[in-house]
């Protein structure tokens, strides 16, 4: 089973601000949230492999799962160029409107969803024969996540816009034949 991880909470998630490619610690909620999920994953079953995004708050979720882990870079969040560090607030209403109905837009210094579309399937392919054998963990972030869902589901990125994750939430994916099948979206573990 593949079993993707949102990383727990930071600074900047709290404030509102997209994040992007910033490479922000864990905050003391965030920090929680990682072993909180950690244990709920582990308790459903063994975990046989952790790969893990190359931001800190992604490998600080990784390592509450105590397994070496591996970076992936294609996992990494979408970068948003001049709007990282922003509030979503104060990101310009054409701006949103711009990343809704172009799945190629590209914000100064930053990504399209298209372009992270591609890297996080081509990442998912890669894991279908471990992942179709073993319990394969993946932290990673909101965006890579919903590409993910969408890889798993068939449809295109624009599913995006139309659903919600938590930090520190899971999505498992499970595999029929090779074909990726969605079997829980948005779990989430409870912190003390």
């Amino acid at each position: 089973m593949l079993i993707l991880v949102r990383h727990g909470r930071t600074a900047a998630n709290k404030a509102g601000q997209l994040q992007g490619r910033l490479d922000q610690d864990l905050d003391e909620v965030g920090k929680q949230q990682a072993v909180a999920v950690a244990a709920m994953v582990m308790g459903i079953g063994r975990v046989d492999a952790v790969i893990s995004s190359p931001l800190q708050r992604a490998q600080q979720t990784a390592e509450a799962f105590g397994l070496p882990v591996e970076t992936d870079e294609r996992f990494i969040e979408l970068s948003y160029g001049v709007f990282e560090g922003v509030k979503h607030a104060d990101v310009p209403s054409e701006v949103w409107n711009n990343w809704r109905k172009d799945f190629g837009y590209v914000p100064e210094g930053g990504e399209s969803l298209a372009a992270l579309d591609v890297r996080v399937r081509a990442a998912c392919d890669d894991l279908i024969e471990r992942a179709s054998t073993s319990n394969v963990v993946v932290v990673s972030h909101v965006s890579p996540m919903k590409a993910a869902v969408a890889w798993a589901l068939g449809v295109d990125v624009g599913i995006s816009w139309t659903c919600h994750l938590d930090h520190a939430s899971v999505c498992r994916i499970d595999f029929r034949d090779r074909s990726p099948i969605l079997y829980t979206f948005n779990e989430t573990a409870t912190i003390d």
